[in-house]
């Protein structure tokens, strides 16, 4: 009776892992392929190209490439306006970045205790990213227009007071509004589920010890939810870098006086303004390196203080 126990016990185990055995290799590359020429045609044939015109000198109007080396980067490096642009995009990318979290977060909150109007609330909070970064942008336009937008009655009262087109600081602050503001539903909706996946007990047995909401919100339900806020930290900081185009396109076009000229942007003016397309080409390498050592930085310090549950 044993041994027949036994027998049955490893044909049992043969089965599963037949089951577990996929066998037709054909199939298999046919359902991974559309995924592998995605990326292929849309990320690393476009990164090969663009590594390719960055050690070499492409002519503006085509005629063939001349090996130069590192000597775009070279210029890159030495260019101050260069070392500018790379500042505030920093500063970009960490205003918007906080800003944006910051709003999602408490917007959270907000409809995580059910409060009255909580399932519109869920709807109407994520809209903002549904629109695409030139809209966004020409909405701040016309909204944030000092002599037409609602600011406007501000600056009668204080002539000067707010002017993107004439004031850096102004600029970058519209700039930093609209990204925050495109952003904004896009995290709401991560905290929102990270925070309903907190058992209830847990909150109501701050709230049963005495603990306000923003105690209970810093003390027990941010910890638990540092795995979203880590992730959604990386993803901010780098939606800022490469999708913030449109947005600076549209509202300043870099200024004034360069105070807006983000990477992104200045890529765009050097290859397809200025029709030099080696050294955009050499911009946009430095660019994704800058990205890759951010994330980097942040798996490698950042999430440490992360517990996963």
């Amino acid at each position: 009776m044993e041994g027949a126990h036994r027998a049955a016990f490893q044909n049992t185990e043969r089965d599963l892992e037949k089951r577990a055995t996929f066998s037709n290799l054909w199939l298999a590359a046919a359902l991974i392929a559309p995924q592998i020429v995605l990326i292929f045609t849309f990320f690393y044939w476009p990164t090969g190209e663009a590594l390719y015109w960055a050690v070499t000198l492409e002519q503006p109007f085509g005629g063939g490439n001349q090996w130069v080396g590192f000597l775009n980067f070279q210029t890159v490096f030495e260019d101050p306006k260069y070392w500018g642009s790379v500042r505030v995009s920093l500063a970009f990318a960490f205003w918007a970045t906080t800003i944006s979290l910051a709003i999602a977060a408490f917007l959270a909150l907000f409809v995580d205790r059910r409060l009255p109007g909580h399932q519109v609330y869920k709807f109407t909070f994520f809209l903002p990213y549904a629109l695409a970064a030139p809209a966004v942008g020409l909405a701040f336009r016309f909204i944030f227009s000092p002599d037409a937008g609602f600011l406007s009655a501000i600056n009668d009262i204080f002539p000067g007071l707010w002017n993107p087109a004439l004031d850096g600081w102004d600029a970058f602050a519209l700039i930093v509004m609209a990204q925050a503001w495109t952003m904004v539903g896009y995290n709401f909706i991560f905290f929102l589920a990270a925070l309903q996946s907190i058992p209830r007990t847990v909150t109501e047995a701050g709230a049963m010890d005495g603990a306000s909401v923003l105690r209970r919100m810093w003390d027990i339900q941010l910890p638990l939810i540092a795995p979203t806020l880590f992730f959604l930290i990386v993803i901010n900081i780098t939606d800022s870098f490469v999708n913030s185009f449109g947005i600076v396109d549209i509202t300043t076009g870099g200024g004034p006086a360069r105070a807006t000229d983000l990477m992104v942007y200045k890529i765009y003016a050097d290859g397809f303004q200025g029709k030099d397309y080696s050294l955009a080409a050499a911009q946009s390498i430095v660019l994704m390196g800058l990205i890759i050592a951010l994330t980097f930085f942040q798996f490698r310090f950042i999430e440490r203080r992360v517990h996963y549950a």
